[in-house]
């Protein structure tokens, strides 16, 4: 997946460039995105990508990637039946049984306090 949001190279370039991909990238990179902005926002965007030592299509497709997971996450939904939603309830309030390993787990330091 590639966001280009500069002007368009000559074709010419563009082969060149193309033809010069291994074939390892070509295989991950077989779409494009094109998206037209005004210049204001496209200063804006590199303004921050150059903030964080991205380039323009790097910045672009970390934050709509990330964007889109969090909608997606947002987005999970299920339903259940009375009976079914009831029992998941109380599994959810049951406290797990103790066992070795979680006890190792409650005994240990989050990844963020390590």
């Amino acid at each position: 997946m590639t966001a280009i949001v500069k002007e368009r190279e000559p074709r010419s370039r563009r082969s060149a460039v193309v033809a010069g991909r291994t074939r390892e990238s070509a295989a991950r990179r077989d779409s494009v995105i094109n998206v037209r902005v005004p210049r204001l926002l496209k200063g804006l965007i590199d303004q921050a990508a150059d903030a964080v030592g991205k380039s323009r299509s790097e910045f672009i497709l970390e934050s709509a990637r990330t964007h889109a997971i969090d909608v997606l996450l947002d987005q999970r939904f299920f339903a259940l039946d009375p009976d079914r939603y009831e029992a998941f309830m109380q599994m959810l309030d049951a406290p797990p049984a103790s066992n070795k390993k979680l006890k190792a787990l409650m005994a240990s330091k989050a990844p963020w306090e390590r």
